[in-house]
């Protein structure tokens, strides 16, 4: 519901009761969770999302006094702002509806007529909806009354005067009205729409009586205001009927109801529709001309209206009184200053609700999941999450995207195209395996052997990512080279070398092939080491997107520490070391392996055995 405008210069007028009241030009409407406030050139519409904080949207708009000297008239003055308000207020509400909404990207089709028309989408959906809001008001509110009527006075020996004909329908336009009233008041989005229409009307009240704009003064104002647009509805209802009587009466008398009964309804149908701005002029002119004053004669002509109002206003909570009261300061702000900025409703996200649709996008990701998504859209760190209330809407947009690269169980890393490994941003993808936080271990043993050592040499045999080649080329002075079998994998080593600003060379081949000449200081591997016959216990979100053949050892998961032990004394220089990583379980087989080198098994932040160094013996080949 909404005021009518009933514009009035904003000035302090002595009533005969002694108060002080201003006249205002500014009304409004009751949206989503919030309310619009219009004046003479702007129009503010303030929200509370689902985190509680308050969003404002307010625009400029044409100044009524700059329209055309006839459109200004009376009574088409009314038929005008009828039709504006209608217009203005469904893209209020759409707008309202849309801090609430799924926040969706543009479909190919929005995408498509706005590039086609060169409009925007939601435009034309406001359009639509205005078109069939009015079909369905047209249908309810004349069509079904009219129908009615008709058959009522079917019955023999009703007296079909036209006034009581006009009498008849709009009395059943009324009951139509009020059930229609009741019945929508049992949805809960509606009862707060009601609730923000009375605080709507409770600041307009608080205002024109003279009171600071303040929550407590507002609670005491009435929930009922003399210029809304429920008491409109009753005056088009009352005017209706004097109208539509003598309509029936003019085609009784032009013998236009001279044939079959569905053809006589169909006939009063069209005229009436014709005259339906005829009777909305009438009636904005009397809710114009009433609102002027509060002596009792007006007030007892405005009663009903008034009374209907208590079907479609409540009793707002402070915190909507709040809302109204932002939309309000707002257009005074702006209609007092013209240099007072236009701005957009700030669509934020609850983190709650954010937690719940990533969840259920990607049923697979756990808390934690979530959790680096929020710290990848909100660049907070994850200890910053729990005093987190809410997110943008380009925010959640973006942790939705990274969601739906999830929904099939993909791992996180994959979905944000990158990890961190050392401090370092690594990009991965599913040519390479998702650095494990046991592999920083290694990397950080190499990092002290090279720095012990004042610099060298170092391979790193099966890079994939480049993350310990890369990790060991920023944090020690070592020259770095790094193999891997896969084109795919030395591209994404490469680029992430690039990106780290890291000194590594980067060849593709198998194993030592690359580098069949060459010796190092330091050899470091984190090579495959699953048991082939294990691959398919793994979990869903490892053996089917990560690549197999960084994840399969062989028969028992000890074919590349093999080649290892069999071709790397040949690539160490005197007093070389190897670094590697393997398995739960694999210590002693890969010591065994080793035999040949003096060997030390180090444990991992778990406590379990998952590293060896072994240092090329003095006689050693």
């Amino acid at each position: 519901m909404s005021h009518s405008d009933c514009s009035e210069s904003p000035k302090r007028k002595k009533e005969k009761t002694g108060k002080i009241v201003r006249r205002t030009y500014i009304g409004g409407q009751a949206v989503l969770e919030g309310v619009m406030m219009k004046g003479r050139r702007s129009l503010a519409t303030a929200v509370r999302t689902e985190s509680g904080e308050i969003t404002v949207e307010a625009k400029r708009i044409k100044d009524t006094s700059q329209r055309s000297v006839f459109f200004r008239l009376p009574f088409v003055r009314g038929v005008v702002n009828l039709v504006t308000q209608l217009f203005m207020g469904v893209g209020v509400l759409m707008r309202s509806a849309e801090v609430f909404g799924d926040y969706a990207e543009p479909t190919k089709f929005d995408k498509w007529v706005g590039e086609k028309f060169k409009v925007n989408p939601m435009h034309i959906l406001t359009a639509v909806s205005l078109v069939l809001g009015l079909a369905l008001a047209v249908g309810l509110f004349v069509f079904l009354p009219n129908f009615l009527t008709g058959l009522i006075f079917e019955i023999p020996g009703t007296n079909d005067h036209p006034a009581l004909l006009s009498l008849c329908e709009a009395a059943i336009m009324l009951v139509i009205f009020i059930g229609y009233i009741l019945s929508i008041t049992l949805m809960k989005d509606i009862r707060r729409v009601f609730m923000y229409h009375g605080a709507e009307h409770k600041v307009i009240s608080c205002y024109e009586h003279g009171l600071d704009l303040t929550v407590e003064n507002a609670r005491k104002m009435r929930t009922e205001h003399s210029r809304c647009g429920t008491t409109f509805i009753f005056f088009v209802v009352a005017v209706s009927i004097i109208v539509f009587a003598l309509v029936n009466w003019l085609l009784d008398a032009l013998g236009w109801t001279d044939f079959s009964s569905v053809v006589n309804a169909l006939v009063r149908l069209a005229v009436k529709l014709l005259f339906l701005p005829v009777v909305a002029g009438i009636s904005y002119e009397i809710l114009k001309f009433l609102a002027r004053s509060d002596c009792l004669l007006f007030r007892v002509l405005r009663a009903p209206g008034m009374l209907m109002q208590k079907l479609t206003t409540k009793q707002p909570t402070d915190d909507m009184l709040e809302v109204s009261l932002t939309a309000f300061k707002k257009v005074l702000e702006m209609d007092a200053d013209e240099t007072v900025p236009e701005s957009s409703f700030e669509f934020t996200v609850s983190v709650k609700t954010v937690r719940e649709r990533l969840k259920e996008i990607a049923p697979s990701a756990d808390e934690s999941d979530i959790d680096w998504i929020l710290v990848e859209v909100t660049g907070k760190q994850r200890s910053e999450l729990a005093s987190l209330k809410s997110v943008t809407k380009e925010q959640f947009e973006a942790a939705r995207a990274i969601a739906e690269k999830m929904k099939d169980g993909a791992p996180l890393q994959y979905a944000l195209g990158s990890t961190e490994f050392f401090g370092i941003r690594l990009g991965v993808n599913p040519a390479v395996l998702i650095p494990r936080p046991e592999t920083e271990e290694l990397a950080e043993k190499v990092i002290e052997e090279v720095r012990s050592r004042g610099g060298g040499r170092v391979l790193d045999l099966c890079t994939g990512s480049g993350a310990i080649a890369i990790a060991v080329a920023e944090n020690s002075p070592a020259e770095v080279t790094a193999t891997d079998v896969s084109e795919a994998a030395c591209t994404v080593a490469r680029a992430n070398a690039t990106g780290a600003g890291a000194s590594v060379k980067v060849l593709a081949g198998d194993m030592f092939a690359p580098v069949a000449e060459e010796k190092f200081d330091v050899i470091v591997s984190n090579p495959p080491y699953i048991p082939h016959g294990d691959i398919a216990g793994l979990q869903d979100r490892v053996k089917k997107f990560e690549p197999l053949s960084a994840l399969d050892g062989g028969e028992d998961g000890l074919d590349f520490y093999r080649t290892i032990a069999r071709e790397g004394a040949e690539h160490l220089t005197a007093g070389g070391v190897i670094f590697l990583e393997f398995g739960e379980g694999q210590a002693d087989a890969v010591k065994e392996l080793f035999a040949a080198f003096d060997t030390e098994v180090y444990l991992d932040m778990q406590g379990k055995e998952r590293m060896l160094r072994a240092a090329k013996k003095e006689s050693a080949a």
